[in-house]
């Protein structure tokens, strides 16, 4: 089943297809401090335990915790997690080696532009 994410207007709308090019809302919650634009979480990877993924939390369900990785849309099992990050939060997620855990980080800061005059 194809799901996707239509933030607007402060609203995150889960939404799932039920015929090619029809989709039908099934959930509606707040937005919180996603950005608005349609993120079609369908074309999400399984995460590779292995490697780093940075990015910001889009939606969790009873099954996955899914998160955007630049252009590209990171698939987590939730079992996986203590505790669910914060939906909007930009996070680094990393594997235990030992245990298969998530481990989840907030990233720091490393350059920025300050503005000058």
């Amino acid at each position: 089943m194809k799901q996707r994410l239509l933030v607007m207007n402060g609203q995150k709308l889960v939404q799932d297809e039920k015929a090619p090019g029809k989709w039908e809302t099934v959930n509606v919650e707040k937005a919180g401090a996603l950005k608005p634009a349609i993120y079609n979480i369908y074309l999400s990877q399984q995460a590779d335990k292995t490697a780093a993924h940075s990015g910001v939390i889009l939606h969790a369900n009873k099954e996955s915790i899914y998160q955007q990785s630049g252009r590209d849309f990171v698939q987590h099992k939730r079992s996986d997690f203590d505790k669910v990050p914060e939906i909007g939060s930009a996070k680094i997620i990393t594997y235990s080696a030992e245990s298969g855990r998530a481990q989840v980080d907030t990233p720091t800061q490393t350059q920025s532009r300050g503005v000058k005059r």
